[in-house]
């Protein structure tokens, strides 16, 4: 029976929104989603009722300990971590800066670092900054170009016994490609390195396991799965223990305080809470469904990881439509993985050109009838230079999330099927 996910569409008070007379139809999501009413609540409520800093022994200051503690527990239960390996910052980029600093110190003259081709430059220009600054020599791997997937001929010839760390991307930002990250990390661990890995167009769409995925570090980002601008990091406890942490003298040295600098976004991890409490209640319905695969998870993990389960196929299936329908409009050339025998391989992100067209220009195109989606490199400014695409101005992207209908994409499809007939 096919899923229908529409009556949860009425949790996201933004997709009401109209222009000349249309809903607005939201294909940035790689970019950002749009938020639930409880995030929204929840992040009202922090501001009537428990402003204040941390720690104090007055009542909106333990409100505040409350929220941040909620949190993290929903964050470990989210990711399959434990809460005091959660870290949170401004965002996953300056996590990463940060994270890199303190690995970096580690690192001397004759190591090495791999990063790949298929990454956003958060992922990439973090670890060659401070591997520059050490005089340490950073490979990178290389892409198949005719299906946006990583080059694992490459990939295993540069980790070697010299290597310290391997950062990649479990799902490309640009083309929806899901790397096999636990391959990556057994390569990485067989030299004794550390492996990072950027999980922030993952996490939005399948389930995650960090204990199954094997890496030392793994980042998201909350505003990808419908929450408020806030970074996330999970590390490994032995690392982020004993590593040195950049921090002013009365930081506390305690998990996960010691890597949370500075005065931290309150009103923004009572929205994650918002955001969470969206998704358990979406799984909810489902753990019937997904019975066999979620396992001995319980409580919150539980109806989490139900909720990932639902969304994943409901978006293979609507990402399915999506690549299918482009591909009978000729002159539209898609980027990545396409065939529908490998779908479980990608993540619905699908980026794509016409010939004799600017991506810019579709993109303005879709805008002037209220249908949002991005076009450019979108920071995975190495992986569009390879395709050799960063002249012609990238390619135009469109991300679904579960709140996005058939006919929503039928509606972006008669308008890109008009501009080639010159409408």
């Amino acid at each position: 029976m096919e899923l229908d996910l529409s009556p949860f569409r009425g949790h996201f008070p933004s997709l009401r929104q109209k222009y000349q007379g249309k809903r607005l139809v939201f294909f940035d999501n790689p970019g950002g989603t749009q938020v639930p009413q409880s995030v929204i609540d929840h992040t009202t409520s922090y501001f009537q009722d428990s402003v204040a800093n941390v720690h104090g022994g007055f009542l909106t200051s333990q409100r505040t300990d409350a929220v941040i503690e909620e949190c993290h527990v929903g964050l470990a239960a989210l990711l399959g971590g434990a809460p005091d390996e959660i870290v949170l910052g401004a965002n996953m980029t300056t996590l990463t800066f940060a994270l890199s600093r303190s690995l970096a110190r580690e690192w001397q003259p004759g190591d090495e670092i791999v990063v790949t081709t298929l990454d956003h430059d958060a992922n990439i220009t973090p670890w060659r900054m401070a591997a520059e600054e050490r005089g340490v020599t950073v490979r990178q791997v290389d892409i198949n170009p005719a299906d946006c997937t990583l080059d694992w001929a490459d990939l295993t010839s540069k980790i070697t016994p010299r290597t310290k760390l391997v950062a990649v991307g479990w799902s490309s930002n640009a083309v929806g490609t899901i790397t096999d990250v636990r391959q990556v990390v057994a390569l990485a661990h067989s030299v004794g390195a550390l492996c990072f890995v950027d999980a922030v167009q993952a996490v939005p769409h399948i389930p995650c396991d960090v204990a199954a995925l094997g890496a030392d570090f793994v980042a998201c980002s909350a505003y990808k799965f419908f929450g408020p601008h806030i970074g996330v990091l999970w590390g490994r406890r032995e690392h982020l223990e004993r590593l040195t942490v950049y921090k002013v003298r009365p930081a506390p040295e305690t998990l996960p305080s010691r890597w949370e600098t500075g005065t931290q976004n309150h009103e923004g991890q009572a929205a994650i809470n918002g955001a969470l409490e969206y998704l358990g209640g979406l799984g909810v319905s489902y753990i019937d469904r997904y019975e066999q695969q979620l396992g001995s998870a319980s409580g919150q993990r539980l109806t989490l990881l139900a909720a990932l389960h639902v969304i994943e196929e409901y978006e293979r299936d609507l990402g399915q439509y999506l690549i299918a329908a482009l591909q009978s409009i000729p002159g539209e050339r898609i980027y990545g993985i396409t065939a529908p025998e490998r779908a479980a391989e990608r993540v619905p992100t699908v980026a794509f050109c016409r010939e004799g067209l600017a991506p810019q220009a579709i993109a303005a195109r879709l805008a002037a009838h209220g249908i949002a989606v991005w076009s450019g490199h979108y920071y995975a400014l190495a992986l569009v230079e390879r395709l050799g695409l960063a002249q012609t101005g990238g390619m135009v992207r469109v991300g679904l999330a579960h709140y996005n209908t058939r006919d929503e994409i039928d509606q972006m499809l008669n308008l890109v099927e008009a501009m080639r007939q010159g409408d």
